[in-house]
């Protein structure tokens, strides 16, 4: 078997190809040319098949393999034509009117707080590693060739679930975001910084209040609003944690950057915390793989210039 029948085979699928040419011998780079895909994605197919070989400078790369929701707003399209164009690629998706309930299939849905014509919120399913990053591949180009738009008014939100989680791991994982809040403001747009925004409030001041409590329930009461970077009144309904800082896009890479960054948060969080003190750009690098790492810099710069 050699690259060009690998990449010529019909009968296998994109994550398949990946792993045989990992399996030949070639690196991560040159399997991202030739698969035309981003290295992120080659990195979690050889995460998955090669866990002992993956590494930080201080901890092993957790695969992807937890599950996920991701909430996108935009507007200025026709729904019905996204909703025909997605599937049409393979993945279902139907336009309904507004509601708060799980499909097994992507739904297009309205918004009251968005501005714009035609604006809407394109909400997946239950999603769970690589396969959803695929589905996610699929809407995020249908989005794109329809040239959807994006303004302030819009955000990305992402839930993971949070059923295994125990009231403590929760509380890391609280104060973990509060005590990188500063750095995550530093590569998220202004109106999604601090409190600039009333639908992604900080967490800063709510996380001692939430110290003393004894289980999820009972955080999720007391912060008594889904509104903040770090909403646990999802929990409630969902089962799930969902972070909502992020600003609108439609671009895979930021989506699936932001994704991951907030996976490996999750996962670090099981079982470590990090002071104020450390919560620095340097202590990320234990357990955000050099690619998100590069990506974060970038839009520190980008936001910086």
């Amino acid at each position: 078997m050699n690259t060009q029948f690998i990449l010529s085979d019909t009968t296998t699928t994109k994550t398949e190809k990946i792993r045989q040419l990992l399996a030949l011998g070639l690196t991560r780079k040159q399997v991202s040319e030739l698969a035309g895909c981003g290295y992120g994605f080659v990195q979690n197919v050889f995460a998955k098949h090669w866990p002992e070989r993956v590494q930080t400078k201080q901890l092993s790369f957790v695969p992807f393999n937890r599950k996920f929701g991701i909430e996108i707003e935009a507007y200025g399209i026709d729904k019905r034509e996204l909703a025909r164009l997605i599937t049409s690629n393979g993945v279902e998706c139907l336009v309904e009117g507004y509601n708060h309930t799980t499909r097994s299939h992507w739904k297009i849905v309205t918004d009251g707080s968005l501005r714009g014509d035609n604006a809407f919120e394109i909400v997946s399913p239950i999603l769970k590693g690589l396969e959803g990053l695929r589905q996610l591949e699929v809407v995020s180009a249908a989005l794109t060739t329809l040239r959807a738009k994006i303004n302030r008014t819009c955000g990305l939100h992402i839930h993971f679930d949070a059923s295994g989680f125990e009231a403590e791991q929760i509380k890391n994982l609280l104060k973990n975001y509060a005590n990188y809040e500063n750095l995550i403001d530093s590569f998220m747009p202004e109106s999604r910084r601090k409190n600039n925004n009333t639908y992604c409030k900080s967490i800063t001041g709510i996380v001692g209040q939430l110290s003393g409590a004894s289980t999820i329930q009972e955080m999720a009461s007391i912060q008594n609003s889904r509104y903040y970077k770090v909403n646990l009144q999802s929990y409630l309904r969902h089962k799930s944690i969902e972070f909502r800082q992020h600003g609108g896009t439609v671009e895979l890479e930021k989506i699936k950057s932001w994704i991951l960054f907030l996976h490996n948060l999750v996962e670090f969080s099981k079982t470590k915390t990090v002071t104020a003190a450390q919560a620095n750009f340097e202590s990320l690098t234990k357990f955000q793989q050099p690619e998100i790492m590069n990506y974060i810099q970038t839009r520190i710069n980008n936001f910086a210039a």
